[in-house]
């Protein structure tokens, strides 16, 4: 890793520092916007850490390209052994984590297959600044776009969450969960979810938009973090191209993408439409809908984090 050198910048006072941190491997193989991810929390950020998995690509090489002086990479080897649960993912978001210096204040994490928009990055820091010295926030909670099959369509089925944590605090009694997901904090020998303050900010999630041949790759490559090759091959089948599901619930996008993520939207090469009349809603899913438009609340969600 290089040498500690970050300065604040003069986006934010120097009492308060940001670094960032994400891990990757495989980048273009399975076509993760790593570097859009990146490069959106930059502006953020006086420091930046990248755990480069061993890949069996560039990307390496691909990070490396960025060329911006905040970012810290260090290799790493990924254990594959570990099938259950996805337990990989966040030994190497800890693997990130740990290596941010101490004199950093918060940390934010950012996938690879995720992105902020630039027009909330003043909205996240002034969060920032306001809980800066509040011991009681120990991390802020995000709202998220998933995005299904095109650039063009938001998930809205209750298998999506809506919300989750991206800033910590840089303590390192805080660790990532299961997957990778959220984040957990040992609290003198017990383990409990951070406490956390709801940012007016999104962060978008293109996990679900790739074209169908590299989906399908990803669909492998993902789901052996999980399970046995052939649990993965009854599972994702061994058609070259990945279907995706016409009946999902979904909403068109209104919205702008983030800037970094536009050559991506403007290069979109295959098609996908939804069809409102093949949506599959259950009336369970319909009635909670329904409850939550009307009141914000969404009935039995799962939360990884306590909001305070």
């Amino acid at each position: 890793m290089q040498p500690h050198s970050a300065k604040p910048t003069l986006n934010h006072p120097a009492f308060m520092k940001i670094a960032g941190f994400t891990f990757v491997r495989n980048a273009l193989k399975f076509d993760y916007p790593v570097v859009e991810a990146i490069r959106s929390v930059l502006p953020l950020c006086d420091y930046f850490v990248v755990a480069v998995g061993n890949s069996e690509d560039e990307t390496l090489a691909l990070i490396q390209s960025i060329g911006d002086p905040k970012i810290h990479i260090f290799q790493t080897v990924w254990d594959d052994s570990l099938r259950a649960g996805g337990r990989v993912l966040a030994l190497e978001t800890d693997k990130a984590f740990q290596a941010i210096p101490a004199d950093f204040d918060w940390c934010f994490y950012i996938q690879g297959d995720e992105c902020i928009h630039e027009q909330d990055i003043p909205a996240i820091r002034s969060a920032m600044e306001q809980y800066l010295h509040d011991p009681n926030t120990e991390g802020l909670l995000f709202h998220y776009r998933h995005f299904y099959g095109s650039y063009d369509y938001l998930g809205v089925s209750r298998r999506w969450y809506r919300r989750e944590v991206r800033v910590v605090r840089n303590d390192k009694r805080i660790f990532s969960y299961k997957d990778a997901q959220g984040f957990r904090i040992n609290d003198k020998g017990q383990l409990r979810k951070l406490k956390v303050r709801l940012v007016p900010a999104h962060i978008h999630h293109y996990g679900w938009v790739r074209h169908p041949q590299a989906q399908q790759q990803k669909q492998w490559g993902f789901h052996r973090l999980y399970m046995s090759d052939e649990g993965v091959r009854r599972h994702v089948g061994d058609e070259p191209h990945f279907i995706y599901d016409g009946s999902e619930p979904l909403v068109r996008f209104e919205g702008i993408h983030p800037a970094v993520m536009q050559p991506r939207v403007q290069a979109q090469n295959w098609k996908f439409e939804s069809d409102p009349a093949r949506m599959r809603w259950s009336f369970k899913e319909r009635l909670s809908a329904f409850i939550e438009k009307w009141t914000g609340w969404r009935v039995g969600e799962y939360r990884n984090y306590t909001r305070v």
